[in-house]
């Protein structure tokens, strides 16, 4: 087997996902735009899918991961039938795998944020080496507002980024953090007006392709080694942590008050 044939060209379609290749770039879409490019377990298996064939495929020279429409990613769904039967773990294996494979990849993947990244979405967005957003994006972990704990490698990826007290900030009070604020706080890389922001990102990944494979390569995995010490710890964590409130009163008053839009009333402690 070439490493072509075990590349992007094996790549099975995935539904609510786009995987092209043009030029060097490796372009995967989640194309989910009617919510907002929520997550499955399915396109989460497929990006990770990507990112593990793009290792192995010679033609791919930097990745851009983005999503349809106005929005980033709004994370995993909340729909009735998840309110009443519970988020299957699955979909956090599947959020870890693809985390991993970001961060392992030896080439530069670029998050190109438009609109909302929310959720597991921001985990997404920070497991990649730039994080180009539109000056119409924000960030948000709303994970407490539904009786769940940041996953994803959240907790490691935004405290690695702006600190323990800021993570705890966002974590805890779930607040919209505003792209230019996100900039300010050192969480992403760039911020563009939004009238600008395809072209901008184009220069970049320009400037990715002229620059030297090899040297990239490695200042990644130095940067990453250096300062993800703690990632695949703290997606074990994430992951026990989370099937224990997955499965607790909090996460089904959480999500239910989400469908009534009315205030949670939490007792678990």
């Amino acid at each position: 087997m070439t490493a072509i044939d075990s590349g992007i060209d094996a790549l099975a379609p995935v539904d609510g996902l786009s995987v092209t290749l043009a030029d060097g770039v490796l372009s995967v879409t989640i194309d989910r735009p009617d919510s907002l490019n929520s997550v499955t377990t399915g396109v989460l298996a497929g990006i990770a899918d990507a990112m593990e064939g793009a290792a192995h495929d010679p033609r791919v020279r930097a990745v851009r991961l983005g999503g349809a429409g106005r929005g980033f990613s709004s994370g995993a769904g909340i729909s009735a039938e998840d309110a009443s039967d519970g988020v299957p773990t699955e979909i956090i294996v599947e959020a870890n795998r693809a985390i991993r494979a970001i961060v392992a990849l030896p080439r530069p993947v670029v998050a190109v944020v438009q609109g909302p990244a929310a959720g597991v979405g921001v985990s997404l967005a920070l497991a990649c080496d730039l994080v180009l957003a539109s000056d119409k994006a924000f960030f948000l972990l709303a994970f407490t507002k539904i009786g769940l704990m940041p996953d994803g490698g959240a907790s490691a990826l935004v405290a690695a980024a702006i600190g323990r007290i800021r993570a705890m900030r966002l974590a805890l009070l779930a607040e919209r953090l505003p792209a230019a604020d996100a900039l300010a706080w050192g969480l992403i890389s760039a911020v563009y007006p939004a009238e600008d922001f395809d072209a901008e990102v184009d220069k970049v990944l320009a400037a990715l392709l002229a620059g030297p494979a090899a040297a990239f390569a490695k200042t990644k995995h130095a940067i990453n080694a250096a300062t993800l010490t703690e990632l695949d710890a703290t997606l074990d964590r994430e992951y026990v942590g989370q099937s224990i409130l997955l499965n607790a009163h909090d996460f089904r008053e959480g999500t239910r008050a989400f469908q009534d839009r009315r205030p949670p009333k939490f007792t678990d402690s």
